[in-house]
């Protein structure tokens, strides 16, 4: 990945439930691009994914701003999006990080997130084909493709996209903040 992304902060937000290797992988690839990746959840001390694959907690959410960060990762897995989805604070961290135009990364059910955000109406997007039904009850354009980008928003289906999906992100991470469209 050709991308340099020293300097940039990256922010991760996740819980208990997330899917291994799509917050690992996608980190890992981010932070070799150059980016420090901060792990950001809804409580302190360490998460844990559905494979037992446990992260350390950088902050929680309440202790930061979107203005801090570059760029959004928002891994999958059924469980963890859908615990954050419920939390208020998550949910405006989201949306305010997608109205500012900075990039943001979701895959499979991560983008749960965006539609309670309430930030898909108008953007064409992909997750894991369980979510078809929710995107396009927001107003969002849902495709079956492994990697979809809609002006700094970067959507995947499932763990066998990470390749393409963690390429987008960084060079999204990379580009930095988009025009604000008609979100």
């Amino acid at each position: 990945m050709a991308q340099d992304l020293t300097g940039k902060v990256i922010a991760l937000i996740a819980t208990d439930g997330f899917e291994d290797s799509e917050l690992t992988e996608p980190k890992n690839a981010v932070e070799d691009a150059g980016a420090e990746v901060t792990v950001i959840s809804d409580h302190t001390g360490v998460i844990t994914g559905e494979d037992g694959t446990e992260i350390t907690v950088d902050f929680t959410i309440e202790d930061i701003e979107p203005s801090d960060y570059d760029g959004l990762l928002l891994p999958g897995g059924v469980g963890n999006p859908d615990v954050l989805r419920q939390n208020e604070i998550v949910i405006d961290f989201v949306r305010e990080f997608v109205e500012s135009g900075k990039p943001v990364a979701a895959i499979c059910h991560a983008p749960w997130l965006l539609v309670e955000a309430g930030v898909v109406k108008g953007r064409t997007l992909t997750s894991w084909p369980s979510l078809k039904t929710d995107i396009v009850n927001a107003g969002g354009n849902w495709v079956d493709e492994p990697v979809v980008t809609d002006n700094g928003l970067v959507t995947s289906r499932k763990p066998d996209d990470i390749p393409d999906f963690s390429a987008k992100a960084i060079e999204e991470f990379a580009e930095g903040t988009h025009p604000k469209g008609e979100v």
